[in-house]
């Protein structure tokens, strides 16, 4: 088993008489034009990546976080607890954004 494929040229006639007959000799040249693209394909990541990472990536800051959609921003008003009236009018405003369901 540890002998080299190499050593005796016979063996690797029959290994590859096996090969074309268990694949067969149509689909051998599409099976190694696929091998060589995705080869060609990984080749082309890989130093993508390498590229990607020699490139100073600029200083990271912090992200300004808010609702889109919310006119109102934080600033605007102090913190304070919500009150009956701030529910009944949140719950007006979006049971008038919302559609009813068509009977």
């Amino acid at each position: 088993m540890g002998r080299n494929f190499f050593d005796n040229p016979l063996l690797l006639i029959v290994l590859i008489l096996l090969i074309v007959l268990i694949f067969g000799a149509k689909r051998l040249p599409d099976m190694s034009r696929s091998v060589a693209r995705s080869m060609r394909i990984f080749k082309s990541e890989v130093r993508e990546m390498k590229r990607d990472d020699d490139k100073p990536h600029p200083p990271s800051r912090p992200v300004e976080g808010r609702v889109m959609g919310d006119e109102r921003s934080a600033a605007d008003e102090p913190d304070r607890p919500d009150t009956e009236a701030d529910r009944r009018q949140r719950d007006a405003e979006r049971s008038s954004t919302e559609r009813p369901f068509d009977a």
